[in-house]
């Protein structure tokens, strides 16, 4: 599992975040983890609205499920 936080004047930490988290994978010697992205920018929507689960993958294919906040 990894955490990230979307800060004001950052860009969106996904690709960040699923790079570190393949490389935590792969010393874990896991297929699947999960990726969680705080948005604590000023113009992110309410958080009753930007609540979701999403599919995604690692650079090196592995399945992550993203939860976003």
């Amino acid at each position: 599992m990894e955490l990230k936080v979307w800060r004001p004047g950052q860009r969106d930490p996904a690709e960040e975040g699923l790079a570190q988290l393949d490389r935590y994978l792969d010393r874990l010697d896991l297929e699947t983890g999960y990726l969680v992205i705080f948005d604590r920018r000023p113009e992110a929507a309410p958080m009753e609205e930007r609540v979701r689960f999403d599919q995604d993958r690692t650079p090196a294919g592995r399945q992550v499920t993203v939860l976003r906040a």
